[in-house]
């Protein structure tokens, strides 16, 4: 009998898990796939010699996570590579903004849209660098982070805090037209807090947005040696060789709770496997909740509060094997790792209303990403390993493309989008499609199947927006991994800090699950002496 058992073997159940066996525990991780990673993972079968990753490439918050730093993975075989430059957003009139970890080169590709905005830039950053490793505390740790807060509280109070908390919380359009003056620090503002689902009128996406590039600035976009997978692969191994145990094939398809504590899991092959001290779920929230528990072990206002539940957009993905590099119209897109592609920021705008509305956009804003160009493992020399995703509505009422896409994703549709994705690429790179040696189309029923936790092509967790997030993620009043069943614990991007591979929400848990228990004999103790037993209810005490 393991002393915990972990449900999922993507980056934050293999975390979690990790951290229990660094702490002496037995653990034995379930998952559902015929291998691990979740959302981390690669393969080669685009085209032999290319390998292109299956949903994630590349990897900000990983090389800032503290949690990923503390394992040492580099110990396991994990490599890292960067890209010339971080990012680039070119635009077909010519002009294009860099991010580059060289603060003075993103300045000057700024001040070349305005002359002055180059400062601008290097103001905010002069903020990042100041709060940084505060943000990053709070970041990465258990909502509410009391003492990160704190120590942020008494630096901002005499630094102009509530007028940075005012930023933050700013729309990216507004926040962009407030910072610069030319449209190169808004494009890489708004292009970066579209990484999420957060449209460029959205409140708080201007501190998302501010977050993503200031990441991008100090640690770059790195990816991992040989693929993604490369990353899962220094996960587990470092997993086993502390006596962890990962098994793939196994779905898990209940929670068992006996007297409100959960005790173990049953596969969807009829096996149970029980858990001296905890469950720990590396699973989107609707999944614990209204299919691995009983609705009688959950609290109704829980279930309540899952039926407004909000899903991040969905995510349509294209993989390429080309025969040479892209030949972008500007220069400077060349040596960018990823690519945004959409010719302005009202571009943006008019992306997000169309999905807002339930069209499949016309113009997809595409994340374009070079591979070969951040990895040169990737494919043979002279040649790229590509990849473009965008994202749509989850309930398509209607094609803005008036190529009558419905959103039931059959075989004809897909090839139709994707054919819509390299248009929208031909856009800034004529000739693009000539390159083309093979594709493979991921869409949204696609993604879901390789890895459940992401709903429709839904990569985030839940929303990023303001109304699910800190204590409102996943729903109302929680926050930590913590749940209403003694024992289980959330472990996935559904639980704060939510969504990227960073390891936070896995480490939240087994934390939780590890402190619960160093506290259960006193907890014991105090039970017997009020009376109480294992469930709430007074025991009947002597005379």
């Amino acid at each position: 009998m393991p002393d915990a058992v972990v449900i999922g073997a993507g980056p934050n159940g293999l975390v979690a898990a990790n951290l229990l066996t660094d702490a002496g525990w037995s653990v034995t991780v379930l998952e559902e796939q015929p291998e691990p990673g979740g959302a981390v993972r690669h393969d080669s079968d685009v085209a032999p010699g290319f390998v292109n990753d299956l949903f994630s490439s590349f990897y900000p918050l990983a090389a800032a996570s503290p949690v990923l730093a503390g394992l040492h993975l580099e110990d396991h075989g994990l490599r890292w590579s960067h890209a010339p430059h971080v990012l680039a957003h070119p635009l077909t009139s010519g002009g294009c903004a860099l991010l580059d970890r060289d603060v003075g080169a993103t300045a000057a590709s700024l001040d070349a849209f305005h002359p002055g905005d180059g400062d601008a830039w290097r103001r905010l950053h002069a903020v990042w660098e100041r709060y940084r490793t505060d943000i990053l505390d709070a970041l990465f740790t258990p909502f509410p982070p009391l003492r990160a807060a704190g120590r942020l509280a008494l630096r901002l109070r005499g630094g102009g805090g509530l007028r940075l908390a005012r930023t933050l919380m700013l729309p990216v359009r507004r926040m962009g037209m407030e910072e610069f003056r030319g449209e190169g620090g808004r494009l890489l503002l708004a292009g970066n807090a579209l990484h999420a689902d957060l449209a460029p009128e959205a409140a708080g996406s201007g501190g998302y947005g501010w977050l993503m590039s200031m990441l991008g600035q100090t640690y770059g976009f790195p990816v991992p040696v040989g693929g993604s997978g490369a990353l899962t692969t220094a996960l587990t191994h470092r997993l086993r060789s502390r006596g962890g145990a990962l098994r793939c094939g196994s779905r898990v398809s209940h929670v068992l709770v006996r007297d409100g504590r959960a005790t173990a899991v049953r596969t969807v092959d009829g096996e149970t496997v029980t858990a001296r001290h905890a469950v720990l779920a590396d699973v989107s929230a609707p999944a614990l909740y209204g299919d691995l528990l009983d609705p009688a072990d959950v609290p109704g206002q829980i279930l309540a509060d899952l039926r407004s539940f909000e899903w991040d957009f969905a995510t349509f993905k294209v993989d390429w094997a080309l025969d040479g590099p892209v030949r972008w119209r500007t220069e400077q897109a060349a040596g960018a790792g990823t690519v945004h592609l959409a010719d302005g920021l009202d571009e943006l705008t008019r992306f997000a209303a169309q999905i807002a509305m339930g069209q499949v956009p016309d113009r997809p804003f595409a994340l374009f990403g070079q591979m070969t160009t951040a990895d040169p493992t990737r494919s043979p020399h002279g040649t790229e390993s590509a990849w473009a995703y965008t994202h749509l509505p989850h309930d398509v009422r209607g094609d803005a493309g008036d190529e009558g896409l419905t959103g039931s994703w059959s075989q004809e549709e897909q090839q139709i989008m994707a054919d819509r994705v390299e248009r929208q690429v031909e856009r800034f790179a004529p000739g693009f499609r000539t390159l083309i040696r093979a594709r493979r189309v991921l869409a949204p029923p696609t993604l879901q199947a390789l890895d459940a936790n992401l709903h429709g092509g839904a990569t985030n967790g839940g929303t990023a927006a303001m109304h699910q997030q800190l204590f409102f993620r996943p729903t109302p009043g929680t926050g930590r991994p913590e749940t209403p069943v003694s024992g289980l614990y959330l472990a996935s991007a559904a639980a704060h800090p939510g969504g990227g591979v960073h390891g936070a929400p896995g480490a939240n848990a087994a934390r939780a699950a590890l402190r619960a228990q160093r506290y259960a004999p006193l907890t014991r103790l105090q039970r017997m002496l009020t009376g109480r037993d294992r469930t709430g209810d007074r025991r009947r005490t002597p005379a």
